[in-house]
């Protein structure tokens, strides 16, 4: 039973298939060929009875074998020593039969009247050879030619001789030439009518295929492409079908996406309020502690739990502020802005923390001439500084230096901050929350940034977008 299902479907499919309907397009033009043949001949048979009905089987003169019959009757009739008679005979034949050409030799052989329209090359006396060359050359040939004796014995010496062209002997309606300008229309017709139907059919599949393109190429409102009417079950349709279910596939994984994405937003930012509490307590009796009596072991023990609630407290509101701009949380007011004096008051801010983390900083903004105008969002670009610099104090403060200073970015200016720390182990571009702050604030304000890591220390970069040629984008 499913062997003969299987059979059904797949015949089904053959048929409705675009090579089923070609082969029928050949098939048809190959039984068109004989039908095409039988109306060629047909309709020539028909305009030899009809068109040329008239001109058909109706020679002007008589046939060849009636002419030279003629001719022997003639010359038979004439007496070879009346020269005015045959003179006057052949000018009355000349008059019935203007197209030929006439002339005839005395008993002596002498060429004597010849009429013709066109040269005739005739020796003034005919010998032997004259004669022979004569006849050689143009009995059997066009135009036809008799040589017939004067008298009545037909034994010469005087002979008569007529020159017809061999055309007017022929039937003048063009009968060959009428079947074959048939056949030729006909098989005209038959290959420009399969030409037509070929090109009907693959314009028709390269419009659908195109379509098909289109529908790839568009986008709807969720960024995917939108379905595809499927109005035929051959492979084109099928290709359509496979197309749809991909789009529903997209949609439902999207869908499915923006669900978890969802749910992780509002996970981080739950776990991030409930968080605050114990770090909240932990805070106060962290105070409590500082007011005891303690030892030095045990002040130095508060001030590292100090330190990490803090650090921890600064990843928090981090974690929450990225779940704020990647659910569009978090607005931005770009303005332009003078970005060296920008920086020099964030840089002024982080002064008395770098000293006492032994940090050296080097801050020149003078190789940039008068001031670096971007457009940006103020306290935006604050904290991509702000986590920049925290980067280095955390994790380069091995280092002892940061440098803060401007460099030629293809066509632009571009702010440099480097350090020599050894920097985090088997970080890139972007790990962290600290970072993923900085390249979704930076790529927002139209800015990009490229991190360079080194044996000598980390080298950041930040220039406007699409103002240098080797300027790669930040991974989010």
């Amino acid at each position: 039973m499913r062997k003969d299902k299987r059979s059904e479907a797949g015949e089904t499919k053959f048929r409705n298939s675009l090579l089923s309907r070609y082969l029928l397009i050949v098939i048809f033009a190959i039984l068109f060929i004989p039908i095409i043949l039988v109306a060629a001949a047909t309709l020539a048979i028909l305009g030899q009875q009809f068109i040329w009905q008239d001109q058909i089987n109706k020679p002007k003169y008589e046939s060849a074998n009636q002419m030279e019959q003629m001719w022997h009757r003639e010359a038979a009739a004439l007496a070879a020593g009346n020269p005015g008679g045959i003179d006057r005979r052949l000018e009355e034949l000349k008059e019935r039969y203007p197209e030929a050409s006439m002339f005839w030799a005395d008993e002596a052989g002498r060429t004597r009247l010849v009429l013709s329209e066109r040269p005739l090359e005739l020796p003034e006396l005919w010998t032997p050879q004259e004669a022979i060359r004569f006849m050689k050359r143009n009995v059997g040939g066009d135009p036809f030619t008799v040589v017939a004796f004067i008298g009545e014995n037909n034994e010469g010496p005087a002979f008569m001789v007529l020159q017809m062209p061999r055309a007017l002997f022929q039937t003048i309606g063009p009968t060959e030439s009428v079947s074959l300008v048939f056949y030729l229309t006909f098989i005209a017709a038959m290959f420009v009518l399969f030409v037509m139907l070929s090109l009907l059919f693959f314009r028709h599949i390269r419009r659908r295929l195109i379509r098909l393109q289109t529908a790839m190429a568009l986008r709807g409102a969720d960024g995917l492409p939108e379905p595809i009417t499927v109005n035929k079950a051959d492979e084109i349709g099928q290709l359509e079908s496979a197309f749809n279910r991909m789009v529903g596939q997209l949609q439902e994984s999207r869908r499915r996406e923006q669900e978890e994405e969802e749910l992780r937003k509002r996970l981080i930012s739950n776990l991030s309020h409930d968080l605050r509490t114990p770090l909240t307590v932990m805070n106060g009796h962290v105070y409590a502690l500082r007011q005891e009596n303690l030892t030095d072991k045990g002040r130095g023990a508060v001030k590292l739990l100090s330190s990490k609630i803090e650090q921890l407290g600064g990843l928090i509101d981090n974690l929450l502020s990225y779940t704020l701009m990647t659910s569009g949380k978090y607005p931005l007011k770009p303005e332009e802005l003078d970005i060296l004096r920008l920086v020099r008051e964030t840089a002024a801010a982080w002064y008395p923390l770098w000293e006492k983390e032994g940090i050296d900083a080097d801050v020149d903004l003078e190789a940039a001439e008068g001031s670096l105008r971007w457009r940006v969002d103020r306290e935006g670009f604050r904290r991509v500084l702000d986590n920049l610099f925290q980067n280095v104090v955390r994790h380069a403060a091995d280092g002892g230096y940061i440098g803060i200073t401007v460099a030629a970015e293809g066509e632009s200016k571009a702010i440099v901050i480097t350090d020599r720390g050894a920097g985090r182990k088997g970080g890139g571009k972007g790990a962290g929350i600290g970072l993923a702050i900085v390249d979704y604030l930076l790529r927002e304000m139209a800015l990009e940034w490229r991190m360079e890591r080194t044996t000598e220390g980390t080298r950041v970069t930040i220039f406007p977008k699409g103002k240098s040629a080797n300027a790669k984008n930040a991974p989010g």
